[in-house]
């Protein structure tokens, strides 16, 4: 993803950690970790993001190589 992009972020405490998930808003993709509630939000909110990137990134590869294999999606 080439420029800045805005997603949602959640906080859910559950137990002794603590459930962050991001949510693109464009595909409405969304994906959690689950981290130490000791941990800043940035930290936390930094890694959630960074792994919805890079499903993103993964399911627009798959998408990439499916059309060049000719397969319809």
């Amino acid at each position: 993803m080439g420029k800045e992009q805005d997603y949602y972020i959640e906080f859910q405490q559950i137990g002794r950690f603590v459930k962050v998930t991001a949510i693109d808003p464009v595909s409405r993709l969304e994906v959690s970790i689950v981290g130490d509630p000791s941990a800043t939000q940035d930290y936390l909110s930094n890694l959630a993001v960074k792994k919805l990137i890079y499903v993103l990134e993964k399911k627009k590869r798959n998408a990439d190589q499916a059309r060049k294999d000719g397969l319809l999606i």
